[in-house]
């Protein structure tokens, strides 16, 4: 199944938005407006469409609208080789989760949606990626890798959980068998999402290591830092879990002191090079960085394509503003080719000249949209 494009948007009581309708064609859209308007949260609500927390990483009862009874709800219609399919999702019935609705029916997991479409985002505040805490490079990793395996950000959830259940458990000074039994769980669900994370990045960097001679963006060398510092690492499953299980077993009293889990794949870092220098991404310059994200992006999205033949849809929050022309023109040819439905938001709408008809420009204003030539 190819995805072509949304053709219909609806949000309520999201965010600033009481409630908005758009009706789109297969372009690139293009939102420009005032700071505060509410471009963002429109991004936001599509990222929704996909499993985890969205762009922002907000909890769900944050993104209720202030002052509205009505509870939180983003639907869309996707149009695919196969037909146009509806996708819903908002507040569940105790305010805190989310439901997720495709064609009519209640889906059967939140990964459900992924069959009809996957989403990939720039923001702002990925900027610092590079530089930042090797938190913000794990969860960048976990958000590519989501969009090849959809279970793994439950995984990663789950595994958090299970973490801070085994945290408590040692600060209560907890017994051995509910320390063992949790420490299973965690074996496995750790075993699961290392593996998802070195094979998708070895997918990654198999296809940017093909393209390496378009100078459109400079390419990525991408590594994990060692999941062990003093041992090898299993190949099998099994023998990792068993590893783990193991080891945690054994840093009880340790982590027990530390106050948290010392060990394990919530430990990993996500190393990047900037491949034409030779040069870690961290010491490049702020365009550089820049350059180097939206480059791995595009070869993200192209990696989806090839490997679930779904294009995801892009969400590229005020990208265009730290581009140069040429790089601009770069940036939309690319996304031409891709083949896939940009979303794009801005302050100006000369930075989205270049696009010309091939995008639909939007104005928001104070949580209205008003598409085309339309004005407030």
């Amino acid at each position: 199944m190819t995805t072509r494009h949304l053709s219909r948007l609806r949000l309520t009581a999201f965010r600033n938005y009481a409630s908005a309708a758009l009706d789109l064609d297969e372009r690139h859209v293009v939102l420009t407006g005032p700071n505060g308007a509410g471009k963002t949260n429109l991004l936001e609500a599509i990222s929704l469409l996909s499993p985890g927390r969205g762009l922002r990483r907000a909890s769900f009862d944050t993104v209720q609208a202030q002052g509205s009874d009505a509870g939180w709800a983003v639907a869309a219609t996707v149009e695919t080789d196969d037909g146009p399919a509806d996708i819903g999702t908002g507040a569940g019935p105790d305010d805190s989760g989310r439901r997720v609705r495709i064609n009519g029916a209640n889906a059967r997991s939140v990964e459900a949606m992924s069959d009809y479409l996957r989403v990939l985002w720039l923001t702002p505040a990925m900027d610092g990626l590079f530089s930042g805490p090797a938190s913000d490079r794990r969860r960048f990793l976990d958000r590519l890798v989501t969009t090849l395996i959809p279970g793994h950000s439950a995984a990663v959830s789950d595994f958090e959980k299970a973490m801070r259940q085994r945290n408590r458990l040692l600060d209560d000074n907890g017994e051995g068998r509910w320390l063992s039994a949790i420490e299973a769980q965690m074996a496995e669900l750790a075993a699961a999402i290392h593996h998802a994370r070195t094979d998708s990045l070895g997918q990654l960097q198999s296809l940017i290591a093909e393209s390496l001679e378009d100078g459109s963006f400079p390419a990525s060398h991408l590594a994990l830092t060692p999941l062990f510092q003093d041992r090898h690492e299993p190949v099998s499953s099994s023998a990792l879990e068993a590893e783990l299980a193991t080891l945690w077993a054994g840093s009880r009293a340790l982590d027990r002191a530390a106050g948290r889990t010392i060990f394990g794949p919530h430990r990993v870092d996500l190393e990047v090079t900037y491949a034409q220098k030779g040069m870690p991404a961290a010491l490049g310059s702020t365009g550089e960085q820049k350059a180097l994200l939206i480059g791995l992006i595009l070869a993200q999205a192209r990696l989806v394509k090839l490997r679930t033949a779904i294009t995801p849809f892009l969400l590229l929050d005020e990208i265009a503003a730290h581009l140069d022309p040429d790089r601009r023109r770069a940036l939309f040819a690319a996304l031409d080719r891709l083949g896939t439905q940009c979303f794009l938001t801005g302050t100006d709408p000369l930075l989205f000249e270049a696009l010309g008809p091939r995008a639909q420009p939007i104005t928001v204003r104070d949580g209205r949209l008003y598409p085309d030539t339309a004005r407030p």
